[in-house]
Order: structure tokens, then C-alpha cells, then sequence
């Protein structure tokens, strides 16, 4: 027999318990939150070296760092921090080595789903999409892949005390790997590799384009319900590469364009002709352009990639560059009071870029604007 004061003790405990995952599931909600982003801004700025951010750019105010990666893969690093309700996965941005560099420039487009020989004693096997024709950056995927050997175990750890929250965050190239990061984890979910009742939201800032079109659809569709936001200001061109290249085939399957051939035959001379002649001055160059882009981005730049990471196989690439702006996008607009407060030099070209600029477009933004 259990006495009536054990079990009041158990009520209570479980009472407890019950209202503090009550709370937690409260506090963590979907949608995009102003206070949220900023917060997770602040984050993102303590993975840069204070020496190159305004000293007066403030601290995190609700969360605690509990942990710090060794550098890893492409000049790759995370960090882990702890809030009330929940954790935070912040993926650093480029640094200022070559390596880090490369990891942009290494703009070849692979498979979405697939494996990638990292070194001899580690392959990524991985799956971000389940449509064929969706392709990604193979430089964030090589960096998605080492930065996801050290999260896994942590957020395993943290789930076993209890958190289920977790929060993915990045700017600028950190940004571009938290598409990717929350991709892979969210069909580790899908497959019954991570818990079911896990729940992931991804503030993306100041984030390059992760992949073609056919990610974009597959990811937006992963994170409906207002899961996973795309943060960028206006004035900033990061946003806008990697570089797009449009060719016929990254149309869907049933397009106009497809038998575009067989439709001008049927035309009548000389209409067949110009018809003919202006196909071929508009598809050509493209096709050309896409054999360029991925000679030099992805074949020549993977030996560069081996002197970093010897042990390094690239897959076979995917012939597409449809790179595209990809998630719940929240545009920060630079209107004449941004620009006089920062007024566009060409000698700085990442001026509109750093995090001051995007801390005062943040901060401008009323309830009714997102």
C-alpha cells in the first residue's frame, strides 16, 4: 500500500511536470516573433570575432552558451545554447580563410538525397528532399555533413533531459546551412531516426540561395505552418547568389518549352526560320553558361576542396544552377531612412550585409508587417 503522503508526492511531481511541458509547448509556437529573431541575431553574432562587429551590437538576453564545436569540415563551427523553453543549434557564417571561402565558391549542384564521401572513415549518407529533381549547394552539404555528426549526439542529450524545442540558426553562409541542417533533420523525423515530438524552427538570416526550385517547393512544404523563416534586408545582394541560370529542361515536366523543336517545324516558311534562329540564341548561351558554371564551380573547384579534405570523393553533379530564394521569406526593406543612415559605398560590399543593418531593419518592423 502506498501512503497518502507518497502519493500526494507523485501527484504533485507529476503535476509539475505536466504544467512545466505545458508551459514550454505555450512558449514555443510558431510564426515568425520579432523578439524571437532578434534574440537569435544576437546569437549568431557571438560566433563572429568581436574585433570585426560593433562593440555596441548586444549580447543574448534569454539564452546561455552550453557548448562550442571544434572547427570542423570547411572552416565549420556550432555552437549550443539554452534557453527556458528551448535550445539553439547557431551555425557560424564564412570566416575570412580560404577554406571558408571555398565552401561558397564550391557551387556545383548535387542530388538532394544521396551519399557523400567525406573522408575515409565517414559518409554522409543523407536526405534532405524526396523529389528526384531537387538539387543543393554541394559546399553547404559537405558542411551540413560534418556539422551534423557533432549535433546529432547533443540534441540526443538534451532530449533525454527532456527538451523537445529546438531552434536552427545562422547568417550568411551559416544561414545557407541551416537550410540544409533543418532539411536533414526534419527527415531524420520522417524516418523515424530522431523522435516524432521533436520540434524544429529555423530563423535562416542574410542567407545565400540553397538550392534549385525543386528544393525550395520540397522544403517550404517541410516547413509550412510557420516553422521556418527567411530573413533578408533589401539592400543586401548576398541574398541573391549563388548565381541562377535558367535553362529549359529545370521547367517542370509538362512546360511549353519542352517540345518547343517540334512546334517550330510545324510553322510555316519563313516563319519556321526566325522562330528557329531565336530558339537557339535564347537556349543555347544557357546551356553553355550551365556547362561553365559547372566546370568551374564543381570540377575545378573540387581539387581545390582535396587540399583541405584529401580524402574527399565529389559525386557526380547535377546539371542545374536554377538557384532560388527558398522559404517563408520576411523582407526587411531598405527605404530612404535606412539608406541615409546607410548610404551605399562600393568600397564596402558587405556593408548592408553585417549584422548592424539587420538589427535596425528588425527593430523597425511593427506587428502588422510579418
Amino acid at each position: 500500500m502506498i501512503s497518502k503522503s507518497t502519493f500526494k508526492t507523485i501527484v504533485l511531481t507529476f503535476l509539475i511536470v505536466f504544467f512545466i511541458a505545458d508551459s514550454q509547448a505555450q512558449s514555443f509556437k510558431s510564426g515568425f516573433s520579432k523578439e524571437e529573431f532578434l534574440e537569435m541575431l544576437k546569437i549568431s553574432g557571438m560566433q563572429v570575432n568581436r574585433a570585426y562587429i560593433d562593440s555596441t551590437f548586444p549580447q543574448p538576453q534569454h539564452h546561455t552558451m552550453i557548448y562550442r564545436s571544434a572547427v570542423m569540415g570547411l572552416d565549420n563551427r556550432w555552437d549550443l545554447w539554452n534557453g527556458a523553453n528551448d535550445a539553439v543549434i547557431s551555425i557560424r557564417g564564412t570566416t575570412n580563410t580560404t577554406t571558408s571561402w571555398l565552401a561558397n565558391f564550391y557551387a556545383a549542384s548535387v542530388a538532394a538525397k544521396g551519399s557523400l564521401h567525406l573522408n575515409n572513415n565517414f559518409t554522409f549518407d543523407y536526405s534532405l528532399s524526396d523529389d528526384p529533381r531537387a538539387a543543393i549547394h554541394i559546399g553547404w552539404l559537405i558542411a551540413t555533413g560534418y556539422l551534423s555528426a557533432d549535433i546529432l549526439p547533443k540534441i540526443d542529450s538534451l532530449y533525454k533531459t527532456g527538451q523537445k524545442n529546438f531552434i536552427i540558426t545562422g547568417h550568411s553562409q551559416g544561414g545557407a546551412i541551416s537550410f540544409l541542417m533543418t532539411a536533414y533533420l526534419d527527415n531524420l523525423k520522417k524516418m523515424g531516426r530522431l523522435p516524432g515530438d521533436i520540434q524544429f524552427k529555423t530563423y535562416c538570416s542574410a542567407a545565400p540561395k540553397p538550392g534549385n526550385l525543386y528544393f525550395a517547393y520540397s522544403y517550404e512544404n517541410m516547413t509550412k505552418g510557420g516553422w521556418a523563416f527567411n530573413v533578408v534586408n533589401s539592400a543586401d545582394w548576398v541574398p541573391e547568389a549563388p548565381i541562377s541560370i535558367q535553362k529549359e529542361s529545370d521547367f517542370n515536366t509538362v512546360n511549353p518549352f519542352v517540345n518547343a523543336s517540334v512546334i517550330i517545324k510545324k510553322q510555316k516558311f519563313p516563319m519556321n526560320l526566325v522562330l528557329r534562329s531565336a530558339h537557339r540564341s535564347l537556349s543555347h548561351p544557357l546551356k553553355k553558361a550551365q556547362r561553365k558554371h559547372e566546370k568551374l564551380l564543381g570540377k575545378r573547384a573540387t581539387k581545390l576542396i582535396k587540399k583541405s579534405l584529401p580524402e574527399f570523393i565529389a559525386p557526380e553533379f547535377m546539371h542545374t544552377s536554377n538557384y532560388v530564394r527558398t522559404g517563408t521569406t520576411v523582407t526587411l526593406y531598405a527605404d530612404e531612412a535606412y539608406y541615409n543612415k546607410f548610404p551605399n559605398d562600393s568600397s564596402k560590399i558587405f556593408m548592408h550585409h553585417l549584422f548592424a543593418p539587420y538589427f535596425y531593419l528588425v527593430n523597425k518592423l511593427k506587428e502588422g508587417d510579418y
